[in-house]
Parts: C-alpha cells; sequence; structure tokens
C-alpha cells in the first residue's frame, strides 16, 4: 500500500532520514519503533504528503506523490486519516462536530446520514452519549478515543497512528491498542503506528519496523522480529520492555 524507496531528508542542518527503504503492507497494522528523536514521525507525514524527501521516492499504492501537488495530492490525501499524538480536536467544536467535521467538509453528506455515521463512531470507541462535550470536558483517554472515532468516520483506506497512547496510564494505554486493533480488523484498512510501547506493539501488530539511525535496523513480522533482528534491535527491545515493566 505504502512504500518508500530511498528517501532522505535533512531538518535544521541534520539529516534525519538517512536513505529509508520500507514497505507497508495493505490491510495490515505495521508499527514503527525506535529510539526517541529517530525520525519516526517525520516519516508518517512523508508517507501522508505533509513532507517532501529531499531525495527518493514515496509510493501510494501505484501513485508516486513526492513530486505532486494540489488537488493531485489531495486527491491521494483523500486515502488517509491520521490520528495525532494530541488528538489535534477543535477546543470549539463539540466531540460530535469533531468527528462530523470531516464529512461536512469534504463529503457534504446529509445531517441525517453524518448523525448515522457519527453515533456508529461513537459507539465504537465507548463514547456514546458523550458527543454534547467539549474536549476540555474530556480526559486524556477520551480525547484519543473521539481522535480515533474522527479518523475512522471517513472510512479511510489507510490510517496512521503517530504516538496514539502518548501521555496516557499503562491500562488506559492498552485500552486505546485494544480499540485501534479491532477497528484494524474489522474495517480491514491499512494501518501505520509511531509507537514506544514495548513489548506491547508486539501484541496487536502484523508487521514492526525499527527506525534507527536514519535507517530501517529491522522490518519482519511481529512473531518473527525478535528473532530475526541484530543484537543492537534486540537490546533495544529489552531495555524498552524493562522499562514498561518498571512504571
Amino acid at each position: 500500500m505504502i512504500r518508500l524507496v530511498g528517501v532522505e531528508k535533512t531538518l535544521g542542518g541534520q539529516q534525519v532520514l538517512r536513505g529509508v527503504t520500507l514497505s507497508i503492507p495493505a490491510g495490515k497494522l505495521t508499527t514503527i519503533i525506535g529510539p526517541s528523536g529517530e525520525g519516526k514521525s517525520v516519516l508518517l507525514k512523508h508517507m501522508i504528503g505533509l513532507m517532501k524527501p529531499d531525495r527518493g521516492e514515496v509510493w501510494v499504492g501505484n501513485e508516486e506523490i513526492s513530486r505532486l501537488r494540489g488537488e493531485a495530492l489531495n486527491t491521494v490525501r483523500k486515502r488517509f486519516s491520521m490520528l495525532f499524538q494530541g488528538a489535534a480536536l477543535f477546543d470549539s467544536l463539540t466531540v460530535t462536530d469533531n468527528i462530523a467535521f470531516p464529512l461536512r467538509e469534504k463529503l457534504h453528506l446529509p445531517e441525517d446520514e453524518v448523525s448515522r455515521r457519527v453515533g456508529e463512531r461513537l459507539e465504537q470507541v465507548g463514547l456514546a452519549g458523550m458527543g454534547h462535550k467539549f474536549p476540555a470536558e474530556l480526559s486524556g483517554g477520551m480525547k484519543k478515543r473521539a481522535g480515533l472515532a474522527r479518523a475512522l468516520v471517513m472510512e479511510p483506506e489507510i490510517i496512521l497512528f503517530d504516538e496514539p497512547t502518548t501521555g496516557l496510564d499503562p491500562l488506559m494505554a492498552h485500552t486505546i491498542h485494544e480499540l485501534i486493533s479491532s477497528a484494524q480488523k474489522r474495517f480491514g484498512f491499512t494501518a501505520v503506528m509511531v509507537s514506544h510501547e514495548i513489548p506491547e506493539v508486539f501484541l496487536i501488530s502484523d508487521w514492526v519496523a525499527m527506525l534507527k539511525s536514519g535507517r530501517i535496523a529491522a522490518m519482519a513480522p511481529s512473531a518473527e522480529f525478535i528473532n530475526t533482528a541484530d543484537p543492537e534491535v534486540r537490546e533495544f527491545i529489552g531495555v524498552g520492555a524493562a522499562a514498561q515493566r518498571a512504571v
């Protein structure tokens, strides 16, 4: 579904991506792990065309998007939704209106259809009856759920998740992961998630890739990843798992 070939990117004089080559399987949940500051979020932004590579190619299906502009790029982006770290809700809108926003702005659906879709998504993420609330009235976990509902409401082919459990306690992080996993299985969209939640991501992901020193250091099916990784990658996974157990 998504393919990066030799992608390089320099930001603020520092080379962040050093020739990333990566293929994201269609209809699966792929999680990208790695040390902080390695450019995982930058990688996601290249996939959706929010950033352009200095060198290399970014393919979405049969379309090479790094050279697209204007309406051609917007057409590709319609295949995507994205859940940001902070959920990126509009403070002045209710939860219902936040979730309905892309339906009204992009699809111009009748209000009865908007209400139906929003109601379904609220129920699916455990926020039934909460649509009248404003973001300031929600807990961190509820904001993430609302953001997930908005990402799902357009029924996209691809959803990108940029550290969706940042700032949550372990129990709520587990709940959000389970919601993402169950939604992906139910709707069959291609999912790419950036996460630090080791080892839990291995339980919900189909594939895991590790970004290290600006390159993909390892990628394998989740169940096989630990056995195929080199010693440095194994050490990182071990450190991450130990830190999570300590919490």
